[in-house]
């Protein structure tokens, strides 16, 4: 069985002390491919560093978050991710994560939605997938990707956290998917009103770690070993068995990412 955790952050701090250790959690549960997503200019050196540590195992995305999207710094914050992804002679499969995040600070919307769109383009132009990032903030995401969505375009919501209806309209946009993680198993977490109704083959696996750890380790500090339990939330769900659901994400992922098989 091999699973695919499509969104962790196992290279920041919270792991210094373990991260070898770690690692070896996720080959011991089956976690095979970690896919890291950058979120400003700070963090790429650690994403690089998991790359060249586990060159087989760890696949880089480069982008900036919305919650790092800040007045007097998101376009210099653009400028020096873009010069990585230019220039650095490294392939990176997404770019991400990018998005809105309205639970933080709603003042910054109109300069989240024109870093977006930029970093939209990148894709575009590199034939690259898009990892989005969401908090109370769909409205604003649908309105950008009616805008900039075509043929061309494909990417993730990751931590979908959404409803059945909002789970629909980012599947009604050509190739794009779910990411779906710990929510999955908490009891109010609303994805048991969602999963059971969508498209197995628009679902893909992720942590968030260290965030948003699933039950039993809900509180605690996620990783991506974790990703084993997300699977096996779906299995509940699909009733289907965890070996099942196992091939189906992962090759969903593959064909998302165009990872190596």
């Amino acid at each position: 069985m091999r699973i695919i955790d499509t969104h962790t952050h196992l290279y920041q701090p919270a792991f210094d002390q373990d991260r070898d250790a770690a690692m070896q959690r996720c080959a011991d549960a089956g976690v095979e491919t970690l896919l890291l997503p950058n979120i400003d200019s700070e963090s790429i050196s650690r994403v690089h560093d998991m790359m060249d540590r586990w060159p087989d195992r760890c696949f880089g995305m480069m982008g900036l978050h919305p919650c790092h999207v800040k007045p007097d710094s998101w376009e210099s914050e653009l400028t020096a991710i873009k010069e990585q992804i230019d220039h650095s002679g490294r392939r990176y499969v997404a770019i991400g994560e990018i998005g809105f995040d309205l639970h933080w600070d709603q003042t910054t919307l109109d300069i989240q939605h024109a870093a977006f769109r930029e970093q939209v383009k990148w894709a575009k132009a590199l034939q690259l997938p898009i990892v989005i990032h969401v908090r109370e903030a769909f409205d604003a995401l649908f309105e950008a990707l009616d805008e900039v969505h075509d043929e061309q375009l494909t990417g993730v919501v990751h931590c979908f956290t959404g409803n059945l209806e909002q789970a629909q309209r980012v599947l009604n946009y050509d190739r794009f998917y779910l990411g779906i993680g710990g929510v999955a198993t908490y009891k109010n977490g609303g994805l048991d009103a969602v999963l059971p109704h969508v498209q197995k083959e628009r679902v893909i696996l992720e942590t968030d770690s260290p965030y948003l750890s699933p039950v039993p380790h809900r509180g605690k500090r996620n990783e991506s070993s974790y990703t084993a339990i997300v699977a096996q939330r779906l299995a509940d769900f699909w009733e289907m068995p965890l070996s099942e659901v196992a091939a189906i994400t992962t090759a969903n992922a593959e064909r998302l990412f165009d990872l190596p098989t």
